[in-house]
This record gives structure tokens, sequence and C-alpha cells, in this order.
């Protein structure tokens, strides 16, 4: 039997989650000894690797330096977890070697969801998350070019959340057909209602990709690879096997097969936790994509596979080990994305996603342009507030802008963590200048929350 490590405690799992934890636990205590387990060659910036595939920066720039985990005194061990054994504290590796454990932390994250379709498992049908993920699609793109000369190449990007978005973008700008399906009736579904999404709709057909909204993926035709994709509407779009591609991008499935199902309460989205995110299992603790957690606005499950839920997370997860009172709050799952020169971010519900949860709300609009509008490329902000009837209490908001989208997103998040209603946001205190704002007699979310009192 191979050597057997023992350590305080054991992390599993190197993403935002894992590296957020090692770094908070080593530095409590130099004489804690702390063990990260990684699969990966190298932790990624997961959100750059559309730019890379684009081409604006090299792979290598998506790579996280191991010293983020280990100048800490953090000791980082490349290998797979096969099994736990929560009974004896114990940990197996795929090379044989076994870890015993006081505290197991599990961020081992979720891997894309793959729908049960014929043709799924071919060669040509990619999801994007890793190294070896980006590079498939890399090499697919050489394939264009023989001694004939260049060939016309297609994707197919299943499903209009950022991340295909952003595929979807990153392979016109390599000159390729791309069509994005999407089978709700607009685009960024879970981020944004309908209403906000006009602009950004007409700049992305702009950049030529063919939009296919309402339409739901149904089949994949080929053997070891497909020629034909099938839709709804007796739709389909013809490729070549050789050289043309599906990206499936439909959501997230947290990567927790390697756990015993007996020694882990878990539903489909992960395992489950308590407020300060410890397992069914003694002395385990989980946090990231691997979890299954509650929205922070009506204490009800939600999905929130967002790194930046999964360091707050951690750093209650790592609390908690410590023996430190800290709970986390539940997901508000503040997001972001850019089409061109727009961008466009939403927190919180949108107006369809509360009613469906049963809540009564109505909303409220604000405008101005981004900067003073006597200024050059003056721009424009939209803010929509959803708002909950009764209690007034903010619990969602969308902004669509030229520039300072994700600050304007960050400031309604902080405020909903807060319970503020319209009537805190009609006093917010907001600064002026001509580069960076609208004249100070108006705010586009004072404007929005001013407007809702007026209505109510």
């Amino acid at each position: 039997m191979k050597h057997q490590l023992e350590t305080d405690i054991l992390i599993v799992g190197g993403g935002p989650a894992g590296i957020q934890a090692s770094r908070m636990l080593s530095d409590s205590d130099d004489n804690l000894k702390v063990f990260v387990v990684r699969p990966e060659d190298f932790s990624m910036v997961y959100c750059a690797i559309p730019y890379a595939i684009e081409g604006l920066i090299p792979l290598e720039k998506t790579f996280k330096k191991d010293a983020l985990v280990t100048e800490t005194g953090t000791e980082l061990i490349r290998g797979s977890v096969e099994s736990v054994n929560v009974d004896d504290h114990m940990v197996a590796l795929n090379d044989g070697r076994k870890i015993a454990y006081k505290k197991l932390l599990i961020t081992t994250g979720a891997s894309p969801f793959r729908p049960p379709i014929s043709g799924i498992d071919a060669a040509n049908v990619f999801t994007v998350k890793t190294e070896a993920d980006t590079r498939r699609i890399l090499e697919q793109f050489d394939k264009r070019f023989g001694a004939d000369g260049e060939k016309t190449q297609k994707a197919v990007v299943v499903g209009a959340g950022a991340i295909g978005i952003e595929q979807a973008l990153a392979y016109r700008a390599n000159g390729l057909e791309v069509h994005l399906i999407e089978m709700q009736d607009h685009l960024l579904p879970q981020m944004v209602d309908a209403d906000m999404t006009g602009d950004i709709t007409e700049k992305l057909i702009e950049t030529g990709v063919q939009l296919h909204l309402e339409t739901m993926l149904e089949a994949l035709e080929g053997d070891d690879r497909i020629s034909r994709v099938h839709l709804s509407g007796n739709k389909s779009i013809d490729l070549n096997p050789e050289i043309d591609f599906v990206i499936i991008s439909v959501g997230m499935s947290p990567d927790i097969a390697f756990l015993d199902k007996a020694g882990f309460d878990r539903v489909n989205d992960g395992l489950v936790v308590d407020k300060h995110m410890k397992t069914s299992a003694q002395d385990v603790w989980a946090a990231g994509d691997c979890v299954s957690f509650n929205s922070g606005i009506d204490g009800a499950p939600l999905g929130g596979k967002l790194a930046t839920n999964a360091v707050p997370m951690a750093k209650v997860a790592a609390g908690s080990m410590l023996g430190k009172d800290v709970s986390y709050p539940g997901f508000f799952n503040g997001a972001v994305t850019v089409v061109g020169n727009l961008r466009i971010g939403g927190t919180g519900f949108t107006e369809n996603v509360a009613r469906s949860r049963g809540m009564d709300v109505y909303t409220s609009n604000g405008a101005t342009s981004a900067r003073f509008p006597i200024m050059p490329d003056a721009g424009s902000i939209i803010v929509k507030l959803v708002i909950e009837k009764g209690s007034d209490r903010l619990v969602g908001a969308q902004v669509l802008g030229t520039e300072a989208v994700a600050e304007r997103i960050d400031l309604l998040t902080f405020a909903m963590q807060r319970g503020a209603t319209i009537a805190d946001l009609s006093e917010l205190s907001y600064s002026a200048q001509p580069w960076q704002t609208f004249f100070p007699a108006r705010n586009a979310i004072v404007e929005a929350s001013s407007k809702a009192l007026m209505r109510r």
C-alpha cells in the first residue's frame, strides 16, 4: 500500500472556494496542517476562457498560480479523490495514496450538464470548463485549414446564458458561422427579463450570430461525429462532421459522484449543507458549486453556481471549521456580461422568477445617459427594479448600459442584502462627474425608486 498521509484539514478541490478556504485556514495558525487535493494541472480563471478562445489573451493567462495555495503554507497534492470514508476520516486517491484528516472541506465544483439526448457524447460535441475543453476547441479551429485553403466552419451553441453568449461571440471573432439556440423567448433568461434584452439582442445579431429563440435541441445525428443538429419546429442545421462542432451550455451539475450516497444528504443541485456549510457527515463541510443552498431573498432553494457565491461560502466554511460562529445568508446571484459596447447584468429575482416563486411584485424603471449628455459618447443606462408589493422591499434589479453596469449591480445587491426598500433607495446619496455619471439632478436608481414611490 502506498504511503498514508495525515493532515488537520483536507480540502478536496482547487477552484475559487478551495483556494479561498486554504488561504484563510493556513493564515489562521502556522501550526495548522492544511492539504489541498486538486486533479487539474491548473486552477483556471473560468470566466476568461472565452477571451482565450477569441484570441485576446493566450490560454496560459487563464491559469492561476499554484502559489495562491502554497504561499500560505498549504500543501498542494495533485490527484483525484476516489472515495471518502467519513467513519474512518480517510480519503483514498486514484493513485493508491490515502489521506487521514481531522476535518474535511469539499469544494469540487460542478461540470457542464449534458442533456440525455442521442449523440450527446459524439467527438465534436464539447462543453467548456477546463483547460482540456479549451484546447480541444482551439484544435478544432485548426481543422478548417487544409491543402485546398480555408473552409467555412460552423459552431452551434446551445444555451443563451452568459457562458453561451460569450462562447458564441468568441467563435464569431474567429470567423465561424455561429448558431445560438435558446429554448426561452429571450437571451439571459435567468439573469434579466425580456423587456431588458432588446438592445443587446440586436447587438448580438449585428455581430453575425444567428439566433434561434424559443427553440429546443431535440437530437444530434451522426455516428462518431455529429453531422446534423435537430431542433424543435422541424428545423435542423447541417454540419460538416470533420470541422464543425456543437457547444453545450445549458447548466451545471455538482461533481459529487465520488461521495457515498449513504453518507451525505444531497439533492440534484448538490450537497445539502446548513448555514455554517456543514454537511450531514461528521467533520465534513462543503462550499461552492458542489453545494445546494437557498436564496437570500425568500429562503427557498435556488441555483447559485457562481464563483462570486463560492468565495463567500468558502469563507464561512473556513470560519466554521475554526470554531467561529459564522453563517452564509444565501444567494443573490449578481452577474454581468457584455456584448460589444453594451453591458448587461441582473441580481436577485427577475420579475418572472419572483412571480414563479409566489411573490407579488411590481417593477419600476429609470434611465439616464451614462455620462453628462454634453460629453462625447455619452451612452446610456437603464435600471429596472423588481419590488415586493406591501413591503416595498427590493427583490431584484437589472441594468443595461454602456458602462459601470457591474458597479450598479453590486450596489443593488448590497441593498437587497440589507433589506432595502424603494424608500431607502430613493434617498441614495450619489456622486456626479461629467465623464462618469449623468447630471447631478438625476440618477437612474434613484429615479426608478422615486417613480415607484409615486405610483404605489
